[in-house]
């Protein structure tokens, strides 16, 4: 089976931790190199946690720094969710692979050129790497074949009530990636908030009892607490895990294609991912800039869920 090969750009916090264990479990991904932007929580405590998650997961994939802010507006983080640390005070084992110096959006591009137009990127985070990337390399969208971001939302939001968080953090370099002529496979909270653990569910990957899942179980209480508390039920949302599942599943996702524009200037409105799902703008099909992600597979999901982390 021939692997696809695959560059991640995420903020580590507790969704993206699971995302980045599944990812270098699936056996249909090829994980090439991971870089760290700031999101969730500073770019210091994201990047030390991808490269301590990277060390649990076993892999010797090299970790990029990337942005520690986004382009123009202030940064804001979502610390009030995922912790301080951004794993929910989950004390990982220090990762001792050598410390990668290279910007992000230069490894990227190189192992883009290296792959010649086969690597597709996930992108979990706020997009300033990417688009710092698309940036500084004109040609790039000759060498990556799509985008697919966990990111923005046709209708709502939940840092706004319009915008979505990654979205929200760095609206100006998300409308340089959805107009960066590389097609964008938008996994919005349309679909992603339908892709949730419940808490039965997260006691029995615990109870495999590997440091994956203790990951999981620990990093997850303050998501569970949360959630239960405003309403939605004892349920996590695994948000970053969709595009990764994505790659190696198409399968368990469906949803159409879209025109896709972020709002830079709104007042009331700005970081939303206006989306025109019906074409009512433009007609001709190959002008659309995405695909968006409306619905999943939710239990198919979650008995491949159980499968990696049986493996770990």
């Amino acid at each position: 089976m021939k692997k696809i090969p695959v560059w991640i750009d995420c903020d580590t916090g507790v969704d993206d931790s699971m995302a980045l264990m599944s990812a270098l479990r699936l056996e249909e991904l090829e994980v090439v190199g991971i870089s760290a932007v700031a999101g969730n929580v500073s770019l210091e405590n994201t990047f030390r946690n991808t490269r301590n998650v990277v060390a649990l997961a076993g892999s010797d994939v090299k970790v990029y720094p990337g942005a520690d802010r986004p382009w123009i507006k202030p940064y804001v983080d979502a610390s009030f969710f995922h912790g301080k640390d951004g794993l929910g005070g989950v004390i990982l084992k220090e990762s001792e692979a050598p410390i990668e110096t290279e910007h992000a959006w230069d490894a990227l591009y190189r192992a883009a050129k290296e792959y010649n137009g086969e690597m597709k990127v996930v992108a979990v985070g706020p997009l300033t790497n990417i688009a710092t990337a698309v940036a500084k390399y004109p040609d790039l969208p000759e060498y990556v074949s799509e985008i697919c971001i966990m990111g923005g939302a046709v209708i709502g939001g939940n840092t706004t009530p319009w915008s979505e968080f990654n979205i929200e953090c760095d609206p100006h370099a998300a409308q340089a990636v959805f107009k960066s002529g590389i097609h964008v496979v938008m996994f919005g909270l349309d679909v992603t908030m339908k892709a949730y653990l419940t808490g039965e569910e997260i006691a029995e990957l615990a109870s495999y009892g590997n440091e994956a899942v203790r990951l999981i179980e620990i990093a997850n209480r303050i998501g569970l607490d949360f959630n239960e508390s405003i309403g939605r039920g004892r349920i996590v949302h695994m948000h970053d895990s969709c595009p990764v599942l994505y790659l190696a599943h198409p399968e368990l996702f469906s949803g159409k294609r879209a025109n896709v524009h972020v709002e830079t200037r709104g007042f009331s409105s700005n970081g939303k991912t206006v989306t025109d799902l019906y074409s009512l703008f433009d007609t001709k099909s190959s002008a659309t800039n995405s695909t968006v992600m409306l619905e999943i597979d939710r239990e198919k999901v979650i008995d491949i869920m159980r499968e990696i982390f049986k493996k770990y």
